[in-house]
């Protein structure tokens, strides 16, 4: 048997705790981290929705003292990781839980890492830049799709730069992610078709990524069946527990998968357009990826017949431009079934705006692992498909 090292695998996850309900646990787990005073970060919305509540609730019930953060935007940002982690200090905390979607997770991950280093968030941007443990980490997604809960992810907007920045480590996942499907009953439709959007964009980057192996690829595929099946029912009975765990164990499957195997050019270029005009990151997602994948089609033409015939389209006698023309017209429809028509024009972005944008997606880490190698000047060609 031979010894190559490109053959080992690492897989990384937090410990998980997936079911309705299972928020309601979160006193105990910060009491086994032995909390004196716990930092919860959440945002408005998720506080106006009663879940934030539920963690007090939970936290009193084992008398353990806590201080609530809620000032994160829908991509949050430097300033707003460094106010927090002051109040993490000036309040005498040890432990943080965040309940929320990706933005309260990202800016928790990130005060994690600014009270363990005391420098700012800045510092740590790339791959495997973190030194000093960060405190005790408790996610409680109030979404199905970023999977800020089970990833090795933190994304932060830097607004005076206009761009988002990527920092990667194992250090930042999770310690416990409490993964309960009730408290995506919150979700308005335009947040659950953009958060379902980018959890199906993680499986297809995953599974094509050069990263991908035996121990992401089931985590993509069943990833990509549960949400194919499942999102656009989801949106059309938002009262149905069963669908929203469905949708929650994909985003959760996906999670595993991308986070392990990275992503692809999708999210280089969505992270740089959502630093630029600070849009959803889902949308920007829904707006490229039909575009990046008729792009890396040829890279991977028989792990994108998987994704096709996982997706449930009939590949038999079609050769692979007729696949690729079809799984992309599948893409659009998806697309269009949970309400996304949009297109970067839509939202302002202008022929001028590509080389900027461009030149930061060929900085994001996220592009390192796309199946087809990219030149910035690729990267221009699909924006611009894209607008």
């Amino acid at each position: 048997m031979s010894h190559d090292l490109s053959q080992l695998r690492k897989f990384v996850s937090p410990e998980i705790i997936f079911g309705a309900g299972s928020r309601h646990n979160v006193g105990n787990y910060a009491k086994t981290f032995g909390a004196r005073k716990v930092l919860i970060v959440s945002d408005p919305g998720v506080v106006a929705a009663g879940w934030a509540g539920d963690v007090e609730a939970s936290l009193q019930a084992q008398g353990i003292a806590y201080c609530l953060y809620t000032r994160v935007s829908p991509n949050p940002r430097v300033e707003e990781v460094m106010e927090g982690a002051e109040l993490y200090r000036s309040e005498g905390c040890n432990v943080i839980v965040a309940v929320g979607g990706g933005s309260p997770m990202d800016c928790a991950k990130g005060i994690g890492i600014v009270v363990a280093h005391g420098r700012s968030i800045l510092e740590f941007e790339g791959v495997d830049t973190i030194r000093v443990p960060s405190p005790p980490l408790i996610l409680i997604p109030t979404t199905a799709g970023t999977s800020a809960d089970v990833s090795q992810f933190v994304i932060i907007s830097n607004q005076q730069e206009r761009m988002k920045f990527s920092i990667v480590s194992k250090a930042v996942v999770p310690d416990v992610s409490l993964i309960d499907p009730e408290t995506t009953l919150s979700m308005d439709p335009f947040l659950s078709a953009c958060t379902g959007i980018d959890a199906m964009v993680h499986a297809i980057e995953a599974f094509v990524s050069t990263g991908h192996g035996p121990l992401t690829d089931p985590h993509a595929l069943e990833a990509m069946r549960l949400i194919n099946g499942n999102l656009v029912q989801m949106i059309a009975n938002p009262g149905d527990i069963a669908l929203r765990e469905k949708i929650m164990l994909g985003s959760m499957q996906a999670g595993l998968a991308f986070s392990n195997a990275i992503l692809g050019a999708v999210h280089a270029m969505s992270h740089s357009l959502g630093g630029f005009l600070d849009l959803p990151h889902g949308l920007c997602n829904a707006v490229l990826v039909e575009h990046v994948v008729a792009f890396n089609y040829s890279a991977a033409p028989e792990r994108f017949k998987v994704i096709a015939e996982t997706l449930g389209i009939d590949c038999r006698g079609l050769n692979h431009a007729q696949i690729r023309q079809r799984l992309v017209e599948h893409l659009i429809a998806f697309k269009h079934a949970v309400g996304f028509s949009e297109t970067l024009g839509l939202h302002g972005v202008g022929t001028s705006d590509i080389p900027f944008l461009s030149s930061h997606a060929m900085d994001d880490p996220c592009i390192l692992t796309n199946p087809r190698e990219s030149t910035q000047r690729d990267v221009e060609v699909v924006y611009g498909e894209a607008l």
